[in-house]
């Protein structure tokens, strides 16, 4: 896989980056939140496991027992089972659905109904004898066992999807939701400051480049000043010796006026 389907692909700038860090932080934070109902999920999943093991190990006896009670019952009394199914006009048995929430799951769990009328404990058989009475009682404890397993097997089918779903995001965020921002944020970094290593080289460039104007201007500038000054001070001699001059022709002049200046 190549580096650029490694990262997002954005247009590097400070917002971008910006916004790529808020997304780290963000994933980072839901990374450790979904650790954390991972546990949760875990410890629940764990707990209801040895829940079903307990229960499901005591099945089999107490199915024997009642199997055994309904032998007895037959065998000190009547067949009761017409009986009951012509008495018998509602269930005997009411189930009752409650839920309970584990890190944001919903697990739904049955348990027996409280509300129990007379007829709900079959009134022919609770008056009959007492293997007939422990028979009743043994079915009971058996359904309420079953009801107890259902509602277990229900929530740990629940928790064990769940717990994959919430395993498969832990991963992805760790392997490669956060690598890929981190991946993005690291490239635009590296692009950032390949712009600002660019962006110093050009001003430094124009910055020499001034420079250089600025000292070709001065030595222009000298070279102007001194040429100047060289023809002022050529001037300068010139003047001086047109003066000497004047001054030896004017000297000759008064010598030409005043010939007998010589006798005296």
């Amino acid at each position: 896989m190549s580096d650029k389907n490694k990262r997002e692909n954005v247009l590097p700038s400070k917002m971008t980056l910006m916004q790529m860090k808020q997304r780290l932080v963000g994933a980072k934070k839901g990374h450790s939140l979904l650790e954390q109902k991972a546990k949760a999920l875990n410890n629940r999943f764990r707990q209801i496991l040895g829940e079903i093991r307990e229960a499901k190990l005591t099945l089999p006896d107490l199915f024997n027992e009642t199997q055994f009670s309904l032998a007895a019952a037959h065998f000190y009394g009547e067949d009761i089972s017409l009986t009951v199914s012509d008495r018998q006009k509602s269930d005997p048995v009411k189930v009752k659905l409650a839920f309970n929430n584990i890190a944001g799951v919903t697990l739904p769990e049955w348990s027996e109904s409280d509300e129990f009328s007379e007829k709900s404990k079959l009134p022919l058989l609770s008056k009959g004898s007492e293997e007939v009475q422990t028979c009743v009682d043994k079915h009971l404890e058996t359904l309420q066992k079953l009801i107890k397993i259902a509602s277990l097997q229900t929530s740990f089918l629940t928790l064990d999807e769940e717990i994959k779903v919430t395993n498969r995001r832990v991963n992805a965020l760790e392997r490669v939701v956060i690598p890929r921002i981190e991946n993005t944020i690291a490239y635009i970094k590296s692009e950032l400051e390949e712009q600002e290593r660019e962006d110093f080289f050009r001003l430094k460039k124009v910055r020499d480049m001034k420079d250089r104007e600025a000292d070709e201007k001065k030595q222009a500038l000298i070279a102007k000043v001194g040429a100047e000054k060289a023809k002022e001070i050529e001037n300068e001699i010139l003047r001086q010796k047109m003066e000497t001059e004047a001054g030896r022709v004017s000297s000759n002049q008064d010598e030409d006026e005043d010939p007998d200046a010589d006798l005296f």
